[in-house]
């Protein structure tokens, strides 16, 4: 194309910067699974397994649990090779506290100066994999990195025409593939923060609690 003098597509692909696809700046650390083994060898061990969502975590860092807001350090950090120093993104490891809190799955592992959004009501941008439409009003199941919670959809802001980005507000029937923006009220708080900032924390997905079928994906804003 004479009128094109940008590089080929290929070269685009092979060197598209990816650099940001990892926050290592806010620390996040859901817990997925509290580990005690039980047993002589390992008789005060509690550990906190889960993938590292943002930022890097350090034996000696002082960190925040929530929801509780309780504050302790890391003693050690455990992975299947062995203890190592310290855990960014993606990374899968345990981590040890010098307290002993009451944690469980759920809970996240954060800085004291430097916390997710605890919120109830979130807005996100969705797109709908149902073949049954979205229902105003109606009851979900919502996943959010390791918590999981019902929510209620108490608004349908617009739908997204994908061939113009128009934003439809009079026709609020979304259907399969369509993408929209909502806002839902969850039973308990979640931890967020925007998608833009983190695309771990920052994504959900909507579960048929009937079917368990996943019936949505979404960004929060």
């Amino acid at each position: 194309m004479d009128w094109y003098g940008g590089t080929t597509l290929l070269y685009y692909l092979e060197n598209v910067h990816i650099g940001s696809d990892h926050n290592l700046i806010d620390t996040r650390f859901p817990v997925q699974f509290v580990i005690r083994p039980y047993n002589d060898d390992y008789h005060d061990y509690r550990g906190y397994a889960g993938r590292v969502a943002g930022g890097i975590l350090k034996k000696g860092d002082k960190v925040m649990v929530l929801p509780s807001g309780f504050t302790s350090t890391i003693e050690k950090i455990d992975t299947a090779d062995g203890e190592i120093e310290e855990a960014f993104p993606p990374m899968s490891v345990t981590v040890l506290l010098t307290d002993d809190i009451d944690i469980s799955r759920g809970d996240m592992i954060v800085r004291e100066n430097n916390q997710p959004e605890m919120t109830q009501d979130i807005d996100i941008r969705i797109c709908w994999f149902n073949e049954k439409p979205l229902q105003l009003l109606g009851k979900y199941e919502i996943r959010q990195t390791t918590k999981t919670a019902r929510c209620i959809v108490q608004d349908i802001q617009y739908k997204m025409d994908v061939n113009t980005l128009h934003r439809n507000q009079v026709d609020k029937t979304v259907k399969m593939n369509d993408i929209a923006r909502i806002s839902v009220r969850t039973t308990k708080p979640l931890f967020v923060d925007s998608y833009s900032k983190n695309r771990i924390t920052g994504s959900v997905i909507l579960v048929d609690e009937a079917t368990n079928e996943t019936v949505a994906a979404g960004m929060v804003i």
